[in-house]
């Protein structure tokens, strides 16, 4: 599939660390769109990921969907009717959970910076994550496989790191 028939309104969904905002950023600059990161909207910048209040999540997930196109990667399952209603193309990254849990560690111990990090916040290392991705993100991906199959968006599913590289090689993403 071409990038360009994902249309003007994509939407990346996959399991924590997956690589869901480096793709987003990538494709955001080669196609002049904005990228919007969910866990930016969905929690309070300067803390250390505290999650602002629904209401006020809401308001902003719905004000960024509103836009004429745009890239936005996230999950939060609760509001994808209302995205997918505004996207053109969907983008589903299905890495496997030891590759998640490796890539958690990797950021939070040795990156300073990156793709959809929360301003002013911090990553470091939470019991909490660890958990989450190691026993709810598989669950999640079977979830996020049925809503695949499901929305008849142009659609594409990137099943492992090696189809991600290849996706940035042919579509010329840096």
């Amino acid at each position: 599939m071409q990038l360009s028939e994902l249309g003007a309104r994509i939407c990346i969904l996959g399991p924590s660390n997956s690589g869901k905002s480096t793709l987003a950023v990538a494709i955001a600059r080669k196609r002049g769109m904005n990228v919007v990161h969910l866990d930016q909207l969905h929690h309070i910048p300067g803390t250390d990921w505290q999650p602002r209040p629904a209401d006020e999540f809401r308001a902003l997930h719905d004000e960024a969907i509103a836009g004429e196109q745009w890239i936005m990667e996230g999950n939060y399952s609760v509001y994808m009717p209302q995205r997918f209603s505004r996207a053109t193309g969907l983008i589903l990254l299905d890495v496997s959970t030891p590759v998640s849990l490796f890539r958690y560690v990797r950021r939070t111990l040795f990156e300073d910076s990156r793709a959809g990090a929360l301003e002013g916040g911090r990553d470091s290392i939470k019991w909490s994550m660890i958990h989450y991705i190691a026993l709810t993100t598989p669950k999640n991906r079977r979830r996020y496989a049925d809503i695949y199959r499901q929305v008849s968006l142009p659609k594409i599913c990137l099943p492992s790191v090696d189809a991600i590289r290849g996706c940035y090689q042919v579509w010329g993403l840096e």
